[in-house]
């Protein structure tokens, strides 16, 4: 039933996103203005991530950039599924610029195997879709808790010649080992790196002055199987006023204490390399995502999205 009910939203998709792109974006900037008119959850959660990060910012500051990333939100998810019900190779197009591809192809030929640190910056499904385009990959994602929600992103997901490439492993034990393999065998593997894992599978680190609990887990891979760590995401550089956005492809080495032996060292510096790519344009990065549910053990400060839902 899960996969049938997948198939017809993912007919649906494909119609509305058959509109053309100034229409799609115009929707998206629709669905934004009422998210923040009716201070629905998306909204609320960024402010109060712009309030824990940005203490000392005035309200209209906290009021500017938090609907700056309400409209991108709205619009990366009409982007996504356009993406998603459209060719690959129509998606690749918007694609206008890269840089770094010389360093990626460097490191999957040097046959250590290479993990991409993928933030929640940009479009990371187009991202998703380029990197399937150039080589296989395993792709480490935390299925949704709705059998629906995960039938559909497996749907959507392999829907292209391309993505045949693509080996998506969830994120429970065998997943992991079975990423170790790959990179052993000298292969790709995608991991977004700004998850909230479960208490017990990272370390708490600062994220923009606030501590985050963040993975370990691919230090641990980097540093047990010597494989090389590049960052890599897709920016948004127009956001449609030549009628369609367009991206730029970003590929950069990771810093090598991301490898470190040392669990704090690892995510202190992972978490320093998000934080610098999301300077960039802080409306571009995932602030409607509860990144700091979880707070460190005595620290006498509960949930701070308590209360949102």
């Amino acid at each position: 039933m899960a996969d049938l009910i997948a198939r017809i939203l993912f007919f649906l998709a494909a119609q509305l996103t058959r509109l053309p792109w100034p229409w799609l974006l115009r929707l998206g900037d629709a669905i934004a203005a009422l998210m923040l008119r009716k201070d629905m959850r998306e909204a609320r959660v960024a402010r109060r991530n712009l309030e824990l990060i940005q203490p000392d910012a005035l309200p209209a500051q906290h009021d500017e950039l938090q609907q700056r990333i309400v409209h991108t939100t709205a619009r990366q998810a009409i982007e996504t599924l356009r993406l998603w019900t459209r060719p690959h190779s129509e998606n690749l197009a918007l694609i206008r610029e890269r840089h770094g591809v010389e360093l990626f192809d460097a490191a999957i030929a040097a046959g250590r195997g290479v993990i991409v640190a993928a933030p929640h910056y940009g479009n990371w499904e187009l991202l998703n879709q380029w990197l399937a385009s150039h080589t296989p990959l395993a792709i480490l994602y935390a299925p949704p808790e709705s059998e629906i929600g995960d039938a559909f992103l497996r749907r959507v997901r392999a829907d292209d010649a391309s993505a045949a490439r693509v080996t998506q492993v969830r994120a429970e034990g065998q997943g992991v080992r079975q990423l170790f393999k790959i990179l052993k065998d000298g292969g790709v593997v995608g991991i977004l790196p700004d998850q909230q894992p479960k208490q017990g599978d990272g370390e708490f680190a600062s994220f923009f002055g606030v501590p985050a609990l963040t993975m370990t887990l691919l230090g641990r891979l980097a540093h047990r199987t010597g494989a090389a760590v590049v960052f890599a995401w897709c920016e948004r550089i127009d956001s449609g006023r030549e009628g369609r956005p367009a991206f730029a492809l970003h590929i950069e080495a990771a810093p090598d204490a991301v490898g470190d032996a040392d669990p704090m060292a690892a995510v202190t510096a992972l978490n320093a390399a998000i934080e610098r790519i999301a300077r960039r344009d802080p409306s571009q990065y995932q602030w409607t995502y509860k990144r700091f549910t979880l707070r460190p053990s005595g620290s006498g400060h509960d949930n701070p999205y308590r209360g949102i839902r």
